[in-house]
C-alpha cells in the first residue's frame, strides 16, 4: 500500500534548509509511530519528495536514517516500506528479554547513581511529561516514544554495562513498542511507573529499582497486550 501523494498543507509544510534531513526524518517518524503509515506500506521516496517540498536527497537520508533504526526496510529493486508490525511470538520474545535485562540495568544505575546522573535522569522524565507544547497529537506520541527510549537507555548508560545497553539498543525495542498501539493511555501510565522507579534512584534502593523496573515492564506489556485481540 503506497502513501498517499496529496497529504494537507500543514503536513507538507517547508522545512527550513538548515534542518531539512533532520524535519524530513521527524516526519516519516511520525507517520509511521502512529500507523498513519501502516507496516509493510511502501515508502515512494517521489511521494515523500513531493509531498514535503523537498528534492529527494533528503528523503533518501531519513529513509536511511529509519532503516539503520529498524523502522523501515529497503529492498532490492522495490524500495523502501515501512517495517512489518510485531507478531504476538515477537512481542513475547522481546518482553522476556527486557525482563531478563532491564531490572538488572536498573539495579546497576541505582549502585552506580551520583546527584548528576539522578539529575539526567529527573530531567528525561519532566521532558516526557511536558516537553515543547506538540504540533498535534501525533507528534506529541511520538515524541513520547523517542523520550521513552532516551530515558531507558540513559538508565542503561549510568548502569555502566556496555553489552546489556547496546544488546537492547540495536533491538530498537522501545520504537517497535511503541508502534503497536496510538494512545495516550500507554504515555499517562508510564509516566507513573517512570516515578516510582526515580524515587528507587533517589532513595539509592537498587533492589527497589530492579523492582520498579520489572513492574514497569510488567504492566507495559499488559498495556499493550489488546493490540493482539
Amino acid at each position: 500500500m503506497a502513501v498517499a501523494a496529496d497529504r494537507t498543507k500543514d503536513r507538507a509544510a517547508t522545512i527550513r534548509p538548515a534542518s531539512v534531513v533532520d524535519g524530513v526524518y521527524d516526519n516519516i517518524y511520525e507517520r509511521l509511530m502512529s500507523l498513519e503509515i501502516a507496516p509493510r506500506a511502501r515508502i515512494p521516496i517521489d511521494v515523500i519528495a513531493r509531498d514535503l517540498n523537498v528534492s529527494q536527497t533528503p528523503v533518501r537520508e531519513a529513509l536511511s536514517r529509519l532503516e539503520r533504526e529498524g523502522l523501515v526496510r529497503k529492498e532490492h529493486l522495490i524500495g523502501y516500506s515501512a517495517a512489518p508490525q510485531l507478531t504476538r511470538k515477537q512481542f513475547d520474545d522481546l518482553y522476556t528479554f527486557r525482563l531478563l535485562l532491564e531490572p538488572e540495568g536498573a539495579r546497576l544505575a541505582a549502585l552506580n547513581m551520583t546527584p548528576d546522573s539522578l539529575k539526567l535522569l529527573e530531567d528525561a522524565a519532566a521532558d516526557m511529561g511536558h516537553g515543547e507544547p506538540p504540533v498535534d497529537r501525533t507528534s506529541r506520541y511520538s515524541r513520547f516514544a523517542r523520550a521513552d527510549a532516551y530515558f531507558h537507555d540513559a538508565i542503561l548508560k549510568i548502569a555502566g554495562n556496555d553489552v546489556i545497553r547496546f544488546t537492547l539498543f540495536n533491538q530498537h525495542v522501545h520504537l517497535h513498542i511503541f508502534r503497536l498501539m496510538f494512545h495516550t493511555r500507554v504515555t499517562q501510565e508510564a509516566l507513573g511507573e517512570h516515578e516510582s522507579l526515580l524515587a528507587a534512584f533517589r532513595a539509592g534502593d537498587p533492589p527497589a529499582a530492579e523492582a520498579a523496573m520489572r513492574e514497569h515492564i510488567l504492566r507495559s506489556r499488559d498495556r499493550l497486550l489488546s493490540a493482539f485481540e
